[in-house]
Protein backbone atom coordinates (compact mmCIF):
# COMPACT_ATOMS: atom_id res chain seq x y z
CA UNK A 1 0.00 0.00 0.00
CA UNK A 2 0.85 3.71 -0.45
CA UNK A 3 -0.16 5.63 2.81
CA UNK A 4 -0.17 9.42 3.45
CA UNK A 5 0.15 10.19 7.18
CA UNK A 6 -0.51 13.59 8.02
CA UNK A 7 1.81 14.88 10.90
CA UNK A 8 2.88 18.06 11.21
CA UNK A 9 5.99 16.73 13.20
CA UNK A 10 8.10 13.58 12.12
CA UNK A 11 10.02 13.15 15.08
CA UNK A 12 7.01 12.72 17.55
CA UNK A 13 7.19 9.40 18.70
CA UNK A 14 3.27 8.25 17.49
CA UNK A 15 4.41 9.43 13.78
CA UNK A 16 8.21 7.54 13.60
CA UNK A 17 5.90 4.40 14.95
CA UNK A 18 3.65 4.35 12.33
CA UNK A 19 6.11 5.11 9.96
CA UNK A 20 8.35 1.83 11.73
CA UNK A 21 5.46 0.05 11.25
CA UNK A 22 4.05 0.55 7.59
CA UNK A 23 7.86 0.05 6.61
CA UNK A 24 8.87 -3.29 8.62
CA UNK A 25 5.34 -4.95 6.65
CA UNK A 26 6.69 -3.37 3.07
CA UNK A 27 4.43 -0.75 2.44
CA UNK A 28 5.50 2.98 0.97
CA UNK A 29 4.32 5.78 3.72
CA UNK A 30 4.76 9.48 3.87
CA UNK A 31 4.41 11.77 6.35
CA UNK A 32 2.75 14.65 4.85
CA UNK A 33 2.48 18.12 7.17
CA UNK A 34 -1.15 18.86 6.93
CA UNK A 35 -1.01 22.60 6.85
CA UNK A 36 1.42 22.40 4.21
CA UNK A 37 -1.42 20.76 1.77
CA UNK A 38 -3.41 23.22 -0.63
CA UNK A 39 -6.49 21.60 -2.53
CA UNK A 40 -8.33 21.78 -5.61
CA UNK A 41 -12.14 21.38 -4.99
CA UNK A 42 -13.58 20.73 -8.19
CA UNK A 43 -16.02 17.92 -8.72
CA UNK A 44 -14.79 16.35 -11.74
CA UNK A 45 -10.97 15.74 -10.31
CA UNK A 46 -10.42 16.52 -7.05
CA UNK A 47 -6.70 17.36 -6.00
CA UNK A 48 -4.33 17.63 -3.47
CA UNK A 49 -0.94 19.29 -3.52
CA UNK A 50 1.52 19.20 -1.22
CA UNK A 51 5.12 20.94 -1.45
CA UNK A 52 4.95 22.32 -4.92
CA UNK A 53 3.53 18.32 -6.56
CA UNK A 54 0.17 16.99 -6.54
CA UNK A 55 -0.94 14.00 -4.47
CA UNK A 56 -1.50 10.91 -6.46
CA UNK A 57 -1.45 7.11 -6.04
CA UNK A 58 -2.54 6.78 -2.38
CA UNK A 59 -4.66 3.56 -0.67
CA UNK A 60 -4.90 4.79 2.77
CA UNK A 61 -4.52 8.52 4.76
CA UNK A 62 -3.40 8.43 8.60
CA UNK A 63 -4.94 11.57 9.99
CA UNK A 64 -3.20 12.51 12.97
CA UNK A 65 -3.97 16.10 13.46
CA UNK A 66 -4.03 18.15 16.53
CA UNK A 67 -6.78 20.09 18.51
CA UNK A 68 -5.30 23.05 17.14
CA UNK A 69 -5.83 22.60 13.39
CA UNK A 70 -8.74 20.53 13.85
CA UNK A 71 -10.56 22.55 10.88
CA UNK A 72 -8.41 22.54 8.23
CA UNK A 73 -6.86 18.85 9.34
CA UNK A 74 -10.57 17.56 8.45
CA UNK A 75 -10.73 19.54 5.01
CA UNK A 76 -7.50 17.86 4.08
CA UNK A 77 -9.18 14.41 5.29
CA UNK A 78 -11.92 15.34 3.76
CA UNK A 79 -10.21 15.96 0.27
CA UNK A 80 -8.36 12.59 0.40
CA UNK A 81 -12.16 10.72 1.03
CA UNK A 82 -13.21 12.79 -2.39
CA UNK A 83 -10.17 11.44 -4.32
CA UNK A 84 -11.45 7.93 -3.44
CA UNK A 85 -8.42 7.56 -0.26
CA UNK A 86 -9.44 5.25 2.61
CA UNK A 87 -9.11 7.29 5.57
CA UNK A 88 -8.46 5.32 8.93
CA UNK A 89 -10.62 7.80 10.70
CA UNK A 90 -13.10 10.12 9.03
CA UNK A 91 -13.62 13.18 8.20
CA UNK A 92 -16.84 13.57 10.11
CA UNK A 93 -15.82 11.13 12.78
CA UNK A 94 -12.67 13.20 13.62
CA UNK A 95 -15.19 16.41 13.97
CA UNK A 96 -17.80 14.63 16.22
CA UNK A 97 -15.29 13.94 18.65
CA UNK A 98 -13.49 17.27 18.92
CA UNK A 99 -16.85 18.45 19.79
CA UNK A 100 -16.78 17.84 23.13
CA UNK A 101 -20.60 18.73 23.55
CA UNK A 102 -21.30 17.45 20.05
CA UNK A 103 -19.63 13.94 21.48
CA UNK A 104 -21.12 13.42 24.66
CA UNK A 105 -25.18 13.94 23.79
CA UNK A 106 -24.38 11.38 21.38
CA UNK A 107 -22.92 9.12 23.91
CA UNK A 108 -26.02 9.96 25.77
CA UNK A 109 -28.50 9.25 23.33
CA UNK A 110 -27.38 5.59 22.79
CA UNK A 111 -27.37 5.39 26.64
CA UNK A 112 -23.67 5.45 27.49
CA UNK A 113 -22.61 6.22 31.01
CA UNK A 114 -21.01 9.26 31.40
CA UNK A 115 -20.58 11.81 34.47
CA UNK A 116 -23.44 13.82 34.91
CA UNK A 117 -23.35 16.97 32.78
CA UNK A 118 -24.09 20.44 32.59
CA UNK A 119 -23.56 22.92 29.87
CA UNK A 120 -24.94 26.74 29.86
CA UNK A 121 -24.72 30.34 28.33
CA UNK A 122 -26.40 32.65 30.94
CA UNK A 123 -23.96 33.33 34.33
CA UNK A 124 -27.69 33.51 35.78
CA UNK A 125 -28.17 29.70 35.56
CA UNK A 126 -24.97 28.78 36.72
CA UNK A 127 -26.82 28.57 40.64
CA UNK A 128 -29.47 26.12 39.45
CA UNK A 129 -26.71 24.45 36.71
CA UNK A 130 -24.30 23.53 39.61
CA UNK A 131 -27.89 21.90 41.67
CA UNK A 132 -27.99 19.81 38.37
CA UNK A 133 -24.91 18.25 38.08
CA UNK A 134 -24.99 18.03 42.33
CA UNK A 135 -23.16 20.47 43.53
CA UNK A 136 -19.42 21.26 44.43
CA UNK A 137 -16.77 19.60 44.10
CA UNK A 138 -17.35 19.80 40.49
CA UNK A 139 -15.01 19.60 37.66
CA UNK A 140 -15.24 22.64 34.85
CA UNK A 141 -14.06 22.06 31.17
CA UNK A 142 -13.30 24.69 28.74
CA UNK A 143 -14.81 22.57 25.69
CA UNK A 144 -11.96 23.73 23.52
CA UNK A 145 -9.52 22.43 26.10
CA UNK A 146 -7.28 19.65 25.01
CA UNK A 147 -4.13 17.63 27.45
CA UNK A 148 -5.81 18.80 30.30
CA UNK A 149 -5.61 22.35 29.35
CA UNK A 150 -8.48 24.53 30.40
CA UNK A 151 -9.78 21.46 33.22
CA UNK A 152 -10.43 23.05 36.78
CA UNK A 153 -11.59 21.24 40.15
CA UNK A 154 -13.87 23.10 41.68
CA UNK A 155 -13.88 22.39 45.65
CA UNK A 156 -16.91 24.58 46.91
CA UNK A 157 -20.29 26.48 45.11
CA UNK A 158 -18.15 29.84 45.70
CA UNK A 159 -14.91 28.46 43.77
CA UNK A 160 -17.74 26.77 41.13
CA UNK A 161 -19.24 30.04 40.36
CA UNK A 162 -16.18 31.97 40.42
CA UNK A 163 -14.44 29.83 38.25
CA UNK A 164 -17.60 29.43 35.42
CA UNK A 165 -18.19 33.75 35.92
CA UNK A 166 -14.84 34.06 35.09
CA UNK A 167 -15.07 31.81 32.09
CA UNK A 168 -18.17 33.05 30.98
CA UNK A 169 -16.79 36.70 31.32
CA UNK A 170 -14.16 35.36 28.64
CA UNK A 171 -16.43 34.70 26.35
CA UNK A 172 -15.87 30.97 26.64
CA UNK A 173 -17.67 27.93 26.51
CA UNK A 174 -17.41 25.32 29.39
CA UNK A 175 -19.26 21.94 30.65
CA UNK A 176 -19.13 21.50 34.24
CA UNK A 177 -19.35 17.65 35.30
CA UNK A 178 -19.48 15.74 38.52
CA UNK A 179 -16.43 15.00 40.24
CA UNK A 180 -16.22 11.12 40.72
CA UNK A 181 -14.75 10.68 44.14
CA UNK A 182 -14.23 7.23 43.97
CA UNK A 183 -12.12 7.39 40.53
CA UNK A 184 -9.33 8.10 43.19
CA UNK A 185 -7.37 10.66 39.99
CA UNK A 186 -7.20 7.92 37.88
CA UNK A 187 -8.97 7.05 34.60
CA UNK A 188 -8.50 4.15 32.29
CA UNK A 189 -7.56 4.87 28.31
CA UNK A 190 -8.41 2.15 26.81
CA UNK A 191 -7.03 1.89 23.03
CA UNK A 192 -9.75 0.60 20.46
CA UNK A 193 -8.86 -0.42 16.70
CA UNK A 194 -12.09 -1.60 14.71
CA UNK A 195 -14.34 -3.81 17.03
CA UNK A 196 -12.07 -4.90 19.92
CA UNK A 197 -10.04 -3.14 22.70
CA UNK A 198 -6.17 -4.30 21.50
CA UNK A 199 -4.66 -2.56 24.88
CA UNK A 200 -5.74 -0.45 28.01
CA UNK A 201 -3.29 1.33 30.47
CA UNK A 202 -4.83 3.22 34.04
CA UNK A 203 -3.49 6.75 34.44
CA UNK A 204 -3.11 7.92 37.98
CA UNK A 205 -3.13 11.59 38.91
CA UNK A 206 0.55 12.64 40.22
CA UNK A 207 0.57 14.21 44.13
CA UNK A 208 -1.71 17.17 44.69
CA UNK A 209 -3.48 16.77 41.04
CA UNK A 210 -6.41 15.37 39.57
CA UNK A 211 -6.52 15.39 36.52
CA UNK A 212 -4.60 12.43 35.14
CA UNK A 213 -3.23 12.98 31.65
CA UNK A 214 0.33 12.07 30.97
CA UNK A 215 0.85 15.45 29.57
CA UNK A 216 0.24 16.68 33.11
CA UNK A 217 2.87 14.62 35.05
CA UNK A 218 0.28 11.36 35.43
CA UNK A 219 1.40 7.76 35.65
CA UNK A 220 0.76 4.87 33.59
CA UNK A 221 0.70 1.46 34.18
CA UNK A 222 -1.22 -1.60 32.25
CA UNK A 223 -4.52 -2.41 33.66
CA UNK A 224 -7.28 -5.47 33.44
CA UNK A 225 -10.53 -4.33 32.32
CA UNK A 226 -13.86 -5.62 32.82
CA UNK A 227 -15.98 -6.65 29.91
CA UNK A 228 -18.11 -4.39 30.74
CA UNK A 229 -15.41 -1.59 30.49
CA UNK A 230 -14.61 -3.34 27.23
CA UNK A 231 -17.98 -3.09 25.88
CA UNK A 232 -18.14 0.37 26.98
CA UNK A 233 -14.98 1.66 25.05
CA UNK A 234 -16.05 -0.41 21.83
CA UNK A 235 -19.44 1.26 21.72
CA UNK A 236 -18.31 4.92 22.81
CA UNK A 237 -15.37 4.87 19.46
CA UNK A 238 -18.74 3.24 17.06
CA UNK A 239 -21.09 6.06 18.39
CA UNK A 240 -18.40 8.14 17.11
CA UNK A 241 -17.88 6.12 14.15
CA UNK A 242 -14.33 5.95 14.33
CA UNK A 243 -11.89 3.11 13.53
CA UNK A 244 -8.94 3.86 16.02
CA UNK A 245 -9.73 5.48 19.31
CA UNK A 246 -8.57 6.28 22.70
CA UNK A 247 -11.75 6.16 25.55
CA UNK A 248 -10.86 7.68 28.15
CA UNK A 249 -13.07 5.59 31.18
CA UNK A 250 -13.92 6.71 34.95
CA UNK A 251 -14.43 3.70 37.06
CA UNK A 252 -17.26 4.93 39.29
CA UNK A 253 -19.87 3.30 41.77
CA UNK A 254 -22.66 3.30 39.39
CA UNK A 255 -20.18 1.24 36.65
CA UNK A 256 -17.72 2.53 33.64
CA UNK A 257 -18.44 6.24 32.58
CA UNK A 258 -17.07 7.73 29.31
CA UNK A 259 -15.24 11.17 30.11
CA UNK A 260 -14.03 11.72 26.40
CA UNK A 261 -13.21 9.76 22.91
CA UNK A 262 -10.03 10.79 21.34
CA UNK A 263 -9.49 10.00 17.56
CA UNK A 264 -5.55 11.18 17.44
CA UNK A 265 -4.75 8.94 20.52
CA UNK A 266 -1.00 9.24 21.22
CA UNK A 267 0.98 5.79 20.84
CA UNK A 268 3.77 6.03 23.59
CA UNK A 269 2.07 5.39 26.76
CA UNK A 270 -0.02 2.58 25.55
CA UNK A 271 2.70 0.89 23.62
CA UNK A 272 5.46 1.08 26.81
CA UNK A 273 2.51 0.43 29.40
CA UNK A 274 1.47 -2.45 27.31
CA UNK A 275 4.22 -3.68 25.75
CA UNK A 276 2.48 -3.91 22.61
CA UNK A 277 2.69 -3.36 18.50
CA UNK A 278 -0.19 -0.63 18.72
CA UNK A 279 1.33 0.95 15.45
CA UNK A 280 1.73 -2.22 13.98
CA UNK A 281 -2.26 -3.68 14.70
CA UNK A 282 -3.18 0.06 13.25
CA UNK A 283 -0.93 -0.78 10.27
CA UNK A 284 -2.89 -4.33 9.91
CA UNK A 285 -6.32 -2.83 10.31
CA UNK A 286 -5.07 -0.79 7.21
CA UNK A 287 -4.38 -3.88 5.39
CA UNK A 288 -7.52 -5.59 6.07
CA UNK A 289 -9.72 -2.59 5.65
CA UNK A 290 -8.31 0.05 2.87
CA UNK A 291 -9.24 -2.60 0.19
CA UNK A 292 -12.96 -2.33 0.93
CA UNK A 293 -12.73 1.38 -0.03
CA UNK A 294 -15.52 2.54 2.47
CA UNK A 295 -15.64 2.56 6.37
CA UNK A 296 -19.02 2.35 8.51
CA UNK A 297 -19.75 5.74 8.78
CA UNK A 298 -19.72 7.08 5.13
CA UNK A 299 -23.14 8.82 4.62
CA UNK A 300 -23.97 9.93 8.32
CA UNK A 301 -23.90 13.64 9.56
Amino acid sequence: MKIALLSRNPKLYSTRRLVEAAEARGHEIHVIDTLRCYMNIASHRPEIHYRGQALTGFDAVIPRIGASITFYGTAVVRQFEMMGVYPLNESVAISRARDKLRSLQLLARRGIGMPVTGFAHSPDDVDDLLKMVGGAPVVIKLLEGTQGIGVVLAETQKAAESVIEAFMGLKQNILVQEFIQEAGGADIRCFVIGDRVVGAMMRKAKEGEFRSNLHRGGEAKVVRITPEERSVAVRAAKVMGLNVAGVDLLRSNHGPLVMEVNSSPGLEGIEKATGKDIAGMIIQFLERNAAKGTTRTRGKG
